[in-house]
């Protein structure tokens, strides 16, 4: 259910088994795009379907299980639902015959707890049309939109694309910029890009080919070398750029080579800031310092891919962390967005990658159980950075204030 690279908005539709959701899906597509039958339970698992609705434009529409599924396979089958909650930008809670019980109090919930935009649909309305009393009781107690609907019977879609429209967030169009809000046109920057074992064939990864892009949508130039160039190259260079991107592997290079009035971070530390929870990072990473013997540390790595004998997550940062603190530390690596296996308290840090795959929508549900309990949390850029001593370096260029960086020590 990753949302992945995958800008649109995230629109999910839920409801009880049999409510009409797909019929609605139907209706706001105008082509038969989900499966509408009679016997309750005909989706099973969520679906994402990609369309095209005037007045929007193209959004993916996630068509989910029923919320009121029994059985220990109606169970899994309502825990993949909910985990769509991660991903989606606004919520259509489907519902009818005037009913709204505990199914979908527990929704609203969700809904509240993870800042989901959401209104109500109260769909069959050719059958029976909803109660203006009941209607408006739940329009008061939810601050919400309560619309009666049929997906069959000249379907009133237009209604339910105006507060559509209305309720998207808009952030849900848009990703703040990598950088561009740290150069100026013209500005030079470089870029750190180490080919070793981990570099992928042929090709850059994807946060360095994602800077380059950023740094020309906001006319500046971007310069690439590696990690070997980069002190006679800074020396040649004229202009001197206006801000260094280094690979966190070779973050002590990358400060040994580059002259201290230049500003220097890291493409994991920028992604940090566009997609991640930047601020409770920078809460969080001192607590590397505190760490004791026998603490476990959970690895969030929101991508799977081929694993090498010197990985950044799996063996460089636990074997810094291991040198950096003198402590005998335990580590699990959870990768893509599979469920974290054990209490979230069993753990003393959570540290999550860059994230480059995934949304910062993604990342901050996925962090949000260690927050909420207070487990400290950071970014691989930014746990590297504190352990070879260049943190206030790396996170001056975005917390600078009257020109002295932030002391988080």
């Amino acid at each position: 259910m990753a949302k992945g690279k995958d800008t649109k908005p995230h629109i999910g539709i839920f409801g009880r088994r049999n409510n009409g959701k797909s019929s609605l899906i139907n209706a706001l597509a105008g082509q038969e795009l989900a499966i509408v039958s009679e016997v309750a339970g005909t989706t099973t698992d969520p679906v994402k379907k990609s369309i095209e609705i005037a007045g929007i434009g193209p959004v993916i529409l996630i068509d989910t299980a029923g919320i009121d599924d029994t059985g220990e396979l109606g169970d899994k089958r309502v825990a993949k639902t909910r985990e769509a909650l991660k991903v989606i930008d606004l919520a259509l809670l489907v519902i009818t015959d005037n009913t709204f019980g505990a199914p979908e109090e527990d929704l609203v919930e969700e809904f509240d707890d993870k800042a989901v935009p959401f209104f109500i649909i109260h769909n069959k309305s050719d059958l029976n049309p909803v109660n203006p009393d009941w209607k408006y009781f739940l329009e008061e107690k939810y601050k919400t939109i309560v619309l009666d609907f049929s997906a069959t019977q000249s379907p009133d879609t237009a209604s339910v694309v105006s507060t559509m429209r209305r309720l998207i967030p808009e952030s849900a169009y848009t990703s703040p910029s990598l950088l561009g809000d740290l150069i100026s046109y013209g500005d030079v920057v470089l870029l750190i890009t180490p080919i070793d074992i981990e570099a992928p064939e042929g090709r850059m990864i994807l946060p360095q080919v994602q800077a380059i892009r950023d740094i020309l949508d906001h006319d500046g130039i971007a310069v690439v070398c590696k990690e070997r160039e980069v002190d006679s190259f800074i020396r040649r260079m004229n202009p001197k750029p206006a801000l260094v991107v280094t690979d966190s592997q070779v973050f002590l290079k990358a400060d040994a080579s580059v002259p201290k009035e230049i500003p220097l971070t890291s493409f994991s530390i920028l992604l940090a800031r566009q997609r991640g929870d930047f601020q409770n990072y920078l809460k969080g990473t001192p607590n590397i310092s505190k760490l004791k013997d026998g603490d476990r540390i959970l690895i969030l790595e929101s991508c799977t891919h081929h694993v090498s004998c010197d990985d950044i997550g799996r063996v460089k940062i636990p074997r810094w962390l291991g040198n950096y603190t003198g402590k005998k530390l335990e580590y699990e690596v959870v990768a893509g967005l599979s469920k974290i296996p054990v209490d979230i308290l069993n753990y003393a840090m959570v540290i999550q990658c860059g994230g480059c795959m995934i949304t910062r929508k993604q990342i901050i549900n996925r962090l949000k159980p260690a927050v909420d309990a207070g487990i400290p949390v950071t970014n691989y850029g930014m746990a590297i950075a504190w352990v070879h001593g260049i943190y206030n370096r790396a996170v001056a260029p975005f917390t600078l204030e009257s020109g002295k960086p932030v002391d988080y020590l």
